[in-house]
């Protein structure tokens, strides 16, 4: 009779056990930027979509100092998708101690190629900076240190001669604070890197007269891959009457190798089968396209993103 009991008690035990797994919560921080970016409000659409879809998932969103944190976080385990520039990326698969990754981020594993980052550099109009060597001497804003801005500053100023000495100040500021210390003529100029038409930037050119400067194609051509001539249309923001010539980088969504296929899988497809939910987000989303989701991805991509662009043809 002892042994009887025993036996359904352990057989319970079992079954209850069993039905923990099949039902275990599952964890998906998405690791974005500065509130006032474009990464962030792309990411909390993001963990909507995935925490309604994904069954048993408990989404998140986490606003970091973006690229080069997000890679190290993804790598120790502390996120499961995160957004990062392609220089940033590539930085951190070689591991380039200088960006800031001691050694090759060998877990980190590719989801989709999204939409460009444009470099803006944005003055206020009193300051009368108009171009990059107009630059000298004047309080500039260069991004969160070793952020994926703050990369993209060093890529330009270098290719057009320019470090951070010839500057009278260099703040290492997040998008919205940059913002706010040119609004109190505290700093003359901004470089942000982000999809066009970012808030923080829509919001300055509200307040006060800006000049959009202008990257040369001949600058971008000196800074080289993963860098490409672009162009801020004209009337992106109030005041800004003329094209104004820049570079931009791409921006990808990255996971890692302990995150399971099945949900590498599930969060590639709904990014795909949701982009209008991300467009009304940010209008920067407007520009992902399932059959640019692997050009220039600089790290391998994982078997569940894999699947899935077998499943739809990108991959054959």
């Amino acid at each position: 009779m002892k042994q009887t009991i025993r036996g359904f008690l352990l057989a319970a035990a079992l079954g209850l056990g069993l039905s923990g797994a099949a039902h275990a919560q599952q964890f998906i921080n998405v690791l974005t930027g500065g509130t006032s970016g474009i990464y962030y409000p792309l990411g909390v659409a993001l963990s909507q979509i995935y925490g309604k879809a994904i069954p048993e998932a408990k989404s998140s969103v986490q606003s970091t100092k973006a690229s080069v944190e997000n890679l190290n976080l993804l790598q120790a385990g502390r996120g499961e998708v995160a957004f990062t520039l392609g220089d940033s990326l590539s930085a951190a698969w070689k591991g380039d101690p200088e960006v800031g990754f001691k050694a090759p981020l060998a877990k980190l594993r590719g989801l989709a190629a999204i939409y460009p980052n444009y470099v803006q550099i944005v003055a206020s109009a009193e300051s009368v900076i108009k171009t990059l060597a107009d630059l000298k001497g004047k309080r500039v804003s260069v991004g969160a240190p070793r952020s994926g801005t703050e990369l993209n500053a060093r890529a330009v100023f270098k290719a057009a001669g320019l470090s951070y000495e010839d500057f009278g100040k260099v703040e290492y500021l997040p998008f919205g604070e940059s913002v706010e210390l040119i609004k109190n003529r505290q700093l003359d100029a901004t470089l942000q890197s982000a999809g066009l038409g970012v808030a923080s930037i829509r919001d300055l050119a509200t307040s006060v007269p800006i000049n959009v400067v202008a990257v040369s194609p001949e600058i971008v051509e000196a800074i080289g891959a993963p860098f490409i001539a672009a162009t801020i249309p004209a009337g992106t923001y109030d005041g800004q009457e003329q094209d104004v010539a820049t570079a931009a980088v791409g921006n990808f969504l990255v996971s890692h190798d302990d995150v399971s296929e099945e949900t590498a899988y599930l969060m590639t497809k709904l990014l795909f089968e949701n982009l209008d939910k991300l467009a009304a987000s940010h209008a920067a989303a407007k520009a992902i396209d399932v059959q640019k989701a692997l050009d220039g991805m600089p790290v391998p991509l994982h078997p569940g993103a894999e699947r899935y662009y077998r499943e739809v043809g990108v991959l054959k």
